[in-house]
């Protein structure tokens, strides 16, 4: 089989080398040409774009790029037509990936008379439709033959609208399970000196955007005064240089930095704030005691308030459905109640005890009876081959 996959992220780029893996494990005829980056390319396939030459963050940078943007639509267009897949797999990136899905159903519905076995679209990892523009299942709807989710409630969010997906499980799990395997051998020599200390370890993720990371690295780093017996360890972001947060860092004694070492930090932490979006449910499949901090300019604030329809900004809770973390939120985002909240994180066992029982619980929820992209490339594989 020949599939041609589109991944426009970091992310994406690591669970399309998974699912790749997969899908040659279960098939070794496939073959496959995409768009990603250097794990899926490693992982057997022909790299066609990087996605670094894709990612335009913001709504200006947008703008500015947008003769780019529409030039690799078009590229990406010409070369589906030449290379001929049997299946097309979309994974997340959906402001590029849907209009591919759009082309391509169109394609498809065009030569499906001409062609025996008509082009196959797949769409694996959701967009976060549920959260906000509900209106784009319709898209989906028409132009996707086959939705693989891995939030357990999409698949009945879907189901409100009249489109059956299948769940398979979250990819972090078996990302997160290899590197506590490597991690057993890997030698302490290999770790940044900011992980071998004596002092317990509170790990800070403050996010990845220089904006969202000024608005609560900050707070973070005022909590850190209460704590003097704790080593208090900054994940860098990849896309910031590490001049950036020196200064922030300075006036904190009991603060260091890691770059590119978030999951061995995660490993040796005792309790961790953490900024809302994926790194919460890292954080919790690392079985580590967490909050969860959110704030945003308050016109960005008020605007999401009035868009995004959740009841949580946790993906652990989300999942969960019941505030499994605590989520500091807006105002509510300050030194002292963060000071509070890791005190008790630190010194209830109770309420640690009743932490690792939902973390096993969402774990287990999660596994979905086995690792996502296994799941996957087998439902793939049984969509194709029915």
């Amino acid at each position: 089989m020949k599939y041609y996959i589109i991944a426009g992220e970091a992310s994406g780029d690591l669970h399309g080398s998974n699912l790749i893996k997969q899908l040659k494990k279960q098939d070794p005829s496939t073959e496959v040409r995409c768009w990603g980056g250097d794990l899926m390319q490693q992982a057997g396939a022909e790299l066609v774009k990087h996605y670094k030459d894709l990612a335009f963050m913001g709504f200006a940078e947008v703008v500015m790029n947008l003769r780019t943007i529409f030039r690799n639509i078009d590229f990406c267009k010409s070369d589906i037509l030449a290379y001929q897949p049997d299946a097309l797999i979309l994974i997340d990136y959906p402001g590029f990936n849907m209009r591919i899905a759009k082309w391509a159903r169109q394609q498809a519905l065009s030569t499906a008379q001409a062609a025996a076995t008509p082009l196959k679209i797949i769409y694996y990892i959701s967009p976060q439709v549920w959260a906000w523009k509900e209106n784009r299942v319709k898209q989906i709807r028409a132009n996707v033959d086959k939705m693989l989710v891995i939030l357990p409630f999409e698949k009945e969010f879907y189901r409100k609208w009249n489109y059956e997906v299948e769940y398979v499980g979250h990819p972090l799990v078996e990302v997160v399970d290899d590197f506590r395997a490597s991690a057993q051998s890997a030698p302490p020599a290999s770790l940044p000196q900011a992980l071998t200390g004596d002092s317990p370890i509170i790990a800070l993720l403050p996010g990845s955007r220089k904006q969202e990371i000024l608005k609560k690295l900050p707070i973070m780093l005022e909590a850190s005064r209460f704590f003097p017996n704790h080593q208090f360890v900054v994940a860098q972001a990849p896309g910031q240089d590490e001049s950036f947060y020196k200064d922030l860092l300075a006036p904190y004694p009991n603060v260091s930095a890691v770059r590119n070492q978030t999951y061995a930090l995660l490993l040796r932490s005792e309790a961790a704030c953490v900024t809302s979006g994926t790194a919460t449910l890292e954080t919790a499949l690392f079985g580590v005691p967490e909050v969860v901090c959110y704030k945003g300019s308050s016109i960005s604030y008020q605007i999401a308030k009035r868009l995004i329809k959740v009841k949580y900004i946790s993906l652990v809770n989300l999942i969960m459905d019941k505030l499994v973390v605590h989520e500091l939120i807006q105002d509510d985002l300050t030194p002292q109640n963060l000071r509070r909240e890791l005190e008790d994180l630190l010194s209830n066992p109770t309420r640690r005890s009743q932490l690792r029982v939902d973390y096993l619980n969402l774990k287990e929820l999660l596994s979905q009876g086995g690792h996502a992209s296994a799941n996957a490339a087998e439902s793939i594989l049984r969509f194709l081959h029915p």
